[in-house]
């Protein structure tokens, strides 16, 4: 099961609604945002619910996770907390806040969500994938160095690759208007899809389903 979800972004104004924040984009709309205390430390911010507060939120503000009976399905070993995290290294030391993190609540790489912006994916897009390549991220390649493997999950968000456009500019531009409506959309989608993961025994039984998927 997951134990640590980690945001990936850049810490500052400046960055705040570029598409390379596109994961802090995404947990600030989390249905259940506002229940998380954040904290300062692993050199991020950092919040905590108990698996029967995650349960609580996520049946409150995720009605898509609700069964017929109008309740959720919960693990029969569940967790007993979830970790959430954003790292504030900036993107490429991304690893280190993750790894201090996970050490100290000795959380196994397999147990750990990233979530990232995704290049080689269009605006809209987002996916559930386990373990593979980087794709040139730099927080993916910090956390792969820290961890000392890439197998861990990855929730990652299309932002769409520029068409003869230097790309360091490119992640740290903001979305259009159009493009924003778009995230926002795949950001309500993805909300399910994590409640989903948190959900889940065993992840690897939604891949099938949510390897990629896109809003309308």
């Amino acid at each position: 099961m997951i134990r640590l979800v980690a945001f990936l972004g850049n810490y500052g104004a400046e960055y705040e609604k570029t598409r390379h924040n596109t994961a802090w984009l995404f947990a600030s709309a989390l249905p259940f945002y506002n229940r998380l205390s954040w904290q300062q430390k692993f050199s991020g911010q950092y919040a905590v619910l108990s698996y029967s507060e995650f349960l609580a939120a996520a049946e409150q503000t995720i009605p898509a996770l609700l069964n017929k009976e109008g309740r959720l399905v919960s693990p029969k070993e569940p967790v007993d907390k979830i970790y959430f995290l954003k790292p504030e290294t900036y993107m490429n030391l991304s690893g280190e806040s993750i790894g201090k993190l996970a050490q100290f609540f000795k959380i196994k790489p397999e147990e750990i969500l990233v979530v990232h912006d995704e290049l080689e994916l269009p605006p809209g897009t987002y996916s559930l994938k386990w373990s593979g390549g980087l794709a040139g991220h730099n927080g993916l390649r910090s956390t792969k160095a820290v961890l000392g493997t890439a197998d861990f999950w990855r929730l990652r968000f299309g932002i769409g690759r520029p068409d003869g456009k230097d790309i360091a500019n490119y992640v740290l531009s903001t979305f259009s208007k159009d493009e924003s409506i778009t995230m926002s959309l795949a950001f309500d989608a993805a909300a399910v899809l994590l409640g989903k993961v948190l959900l889940a025994s065993d992840p690897q039984r939604l891949l099938p389903e949510w390897g990629k998927k896109k809003v309308e």
